[in-house]
This record gives C-alpha cells, sequence and structure tokens, in this order.
C-alpha cells in the first residue's frame, strides 16, 4: 500500500519560489472546473482516502480503495475522523480532520478505551484537530492543534469533532467550525479562526448556532448561495437526521427550521453540501451509520427548500466503483490538470473531458 509522504519542505520550497518571482495566484472560477473530489476515512483503519469523479455521479478511489494517507502519521491519537476539504482563494487545498481515534486501546496505541475517563468526558473524548495544508492534492503539511493548549481556560473540552473551514470574505481569514463540548455534557456547534499558514487557532471559540432545545447537535456544513449562509447539521431530537439553519452572516444570526432535510428512516449524520458543475443543483450529501453496511446517501435541490432523494451510492444513480463502506465524506470542484496529476501519481485510469 503506498502512502503520502508528508513534505514540509515542498511547500516551502513553492512559497520561496513564488515569493522570489513575484508571481501572484490566478484565482480559479467553477469554469476552470471538470472534476469532483471526495475524502472519506474509513473506520477499520482511521485513515484518509481519496475518490474522484468527471461528472459527479460515479466516484472511484484513487488508490484502489486504499489509503492515501495513514492515519497514525499524522494525528495525537493515531487515527482521524471526519476529514473535510476546501479550496482556499489562494487556490491552496485546506484539509481540517479530528484527531481521535476510537479503536486506540484495540489497535494497541493506548492502554485505555479512550484519551480520558469515559464517565467524566464521555464517548470518544479527544482535544484537537489535525489541519492540512497543499499545493497539489499529493505533499501535505499537517499539525495537531490542541484546543486546550491554545485556550488553556478550555481546558475542560470534552470533544473537538468534524472541523470544516470556510474562508470568511469579511475578514479576509479561514474560519474553522466544529463540533466542541465541556465535560460529558451537550454537543454544540463552535467556531474560531485559523492562523495564516494554517497551522493553528487565533480565537477564542465561540457558538455558533444555539438549538432550542437541551440536545447535543453536531457536524455543521456550511455553504455560501447568494448572499446567504445554508448550514445543514445533525440535531439529536428525537431521531437523528439533518437539518438546515440560514443567515446573512457567516458566523452569526442562523435561523432555527425545524423540517427534516434527509429522506431517511434509519439515523444518518454528517451532511456536506456540493455544486454540480456547471448548473444550478446543488447534492446534500449525508452518512446514513444507521444502516448495515452504512453507506452514502443524496439528494439534490435547486432552492434549498425542496430536495430529490438521489438514493445511495451504488443503489441509484450514484456510483462507488471500487469502494464500499465511506465514512463521513466531503466533495470539492478540482480541474482537470490536478485530477490527472493526482489519478497518475496513484496509477489511476480515468478519463476527464
Amino acid at each position: 500500500m503506498k502512502l503520502i509522504k508528508l513534505s514540509l519542505s515542498f511547500l516551502t520550497a513553492a512559497l520561496l519560489l513564488a515569493g522570489c518571482c513575484g508571481t501572484e495566484t490566478k484565482p480559479l472560477t467553477e469554469k476552470d472546473m471538470s472534476a469532483y473530489l471526495m475524502v472519506y476515512f474509513k473506520d477499520d483503519t482511521h485513515s484518509l482516502y481519496m475518490a474522484v469523479s468527471p461528472d459527479g455521479y460515479s466516484f472511484t478511489d484513487v488508490n484502489g480503495g486504499g489509503p492515501v494517507i495513514a492515519g497514525d502519521t499524522i494525528a495525537s491519537q493515531r487515527g482521524i475522523r471526519d476529514p473535510h476539504i476546501m479550496r482556499g482563494p489562494d487556490n491552496k487545498f485546506y484539509m481540517a480532520l479530528t484527531d481521535l481515534h476510537i479503536y486506540a486501546q484495540k489497535a494497541g496505541y493506548r492502554e485505555t478505551e479512550w484519551e480520558r475517563d469515559g464517565e467524566s468526558y464521555g464517548w470518544g473524548n479527544n482535544k484537537a484537530l489535525v489541519l492540512m495544508k497543499s499545493s497539489d492534492l499529493i505533499n501535505w503539511t499537517h499539525t495537531s492543534v490542541r484546543i486546550d493548549e491554545a485556550y488553556p481556560e478550555l481546558a475542560d473540552i470534552g470533544c473537538a469533532w468534524a472541523p470544516q473551514t470556510i474562508y470568511d470574505e469579511d475578514r479576509g481569514k479561514l474560519m474553522i467550525y466544529y463540533t466542541m463540548r465541556f465535560g460529558n455534557g451537550h454537543n454544540k456547534l463552535y467556531y474560531t479562526y485559523a492562523n495564516e499558514d494554517f497551522t493553528g487557532i487565533v480565537t477564542m471559540p465561540e457558538l455558533l448556532f444555539q438549538y432550542p432545545k437541551e440536545v447535543s447537535y453536531i457536524d455543521a456544513d456550511i455553504t455560501k448561495v447568494g448572499n446567504k449562509y445554508h448550514m445543514f447539521y445533525t440535531p439529536h431530537d428525537n431521531g437523528i437526521g439533518i437539518k438546515q439553519a440560514v443567515s446573512d452572516s457567516i458566523n452569526t444570526g442562523y435561523v432555527y427550521d425545524p423540517e427534516w432535510y434527509d429522506p431517511e428512516p434509519r439515523a444518518c449524520e454528517a451532511p456536506n453540501v456540493w455544486k454540480r458543475i456547471g448548473e444550478d443543483k446543488w447534492v446534500l450529501m449525508y452518512d446514513i451509520y444507521g444502516i448495515s453496511p452504512h453507506n452514502f446517501g443524496f439528494s439534490e435541490t435547486t432552492d434549498f427548500i425542496n430536495f430529490h432523494d438521489l438514493g445511495h451510492f451504488n443503489q441509484g444513480v450514484m456510483k462507488a466503483t471500487n469502494f464500499s463502506i465511506p465514512k463521513h465524506g466531503a466533495v470539492i470542484h478540482i480541474t482537470k490538470d490536478e485530477a490527472e496529476k493526482l489519478c497518475n501519481h496513484w496509477g489511476t485510469d480515468i478519463t476527464f473531458n
């Protein structure tokens, strides 16, 4: 199994070259995009996987169903979960992941079930996020960021899960938002801002959205459409599924909507919204963990009000050609050149238009 060597020197050299030559990054638009990249993880390895698609319907894993980055090489708990990827305004790629291994005791990475006492800090307790950055989707820098070390007053943190990143145009900074709890309390959604190098956080985490009931709510995903921010998330409220809240602001003012936006009769989480290239259609993807084997589900919308059920991977129009049982995925657009270079690196034969 081939694994990426995470190269700090690669990124440093690229930055120095750009600086000495005075080159500027040309912003890419949707018209430049020709393919889709999906990142996800699997429970059995707690590692990172990538799949690509030329049409947004059929996805092929670039490493034949094997991980592209081993979780035990980048995370303090020797495993990652919940990967999210975005393209920044500098055309570089940013990934945020949960630093957590739920089977670390069985794997021999620690002597206890959890990092700390489960009764005091809850299931899957952790204190860190993994932040990664790349210019080419192949070579990555990585940092495990301890929330409690950045802000010692948050020493009672119970978890830091499912981080995602979005660019705040008003502040000119990358905003990281994620699930956090204190002690063994309810999980809630918080946000903070990353430093320029994407190696740490520089603002105290603040509450992103207040659910109207005292229940846990997790796994936020924010998509800007026009001048509105659509946040999908997962409340644990007489069932577990996907709800939506909308705001005019990136990190405040989200309005509670009681509707459920997934069509699933079983529990699902980890919503991720991505646009079909060249169309005014958006896909809402979610992880249906309440079925066995678990799978991804998909719904499509043009107005963020009405959603059409596309079914599950390999049970409808959406196909996973060489992999199964993906967990907590995210999809972005990539160029033909980026897709071809990524596939060539991993020896995957796919044709892109």
